[in-house]
């Protein structure tokens, strides 16, 4: 499955211990999507098309309503990257 390359930033992020929070509004549906590093600094890259892509890919899934998390599929189709740790 072919990844584009800010899907690749993203899931890389997430692979380093990084978050996605979203907040739903008062139909709860959701209205806006957030990245969070490991750190805990806001990541620009994320939009809601972005987020459904890696969801309906499954790399993406949240645990008792907590934060999407990466997913065993996520990290097998992340690729590495020059600044791993």
């Amino acid at each position: 499955m072919d990844i584009s390359r800010t899907e690749q930033r993203i899931l890389h992020l997430l692979a380093q211990g990084g978050r996605i929070e979203i907040e739903k509004n008062e139909k709860k549906r959701i209205a806006s999507v957030k990245c969070l590093t490991r750190d805990g600094w806001h990541y620009p890259g994320v939009d809601l098309d972005l987020f459904r892509k890696l969801k309906r890919k499954r790399a993406v899934s949240s645990a008792g309503g907590g934060p999407y998390r990466i997913t065993r599929r996520g990290l097998e189709l992340v690729r590495a990257e020059l600044d791993n740790r």
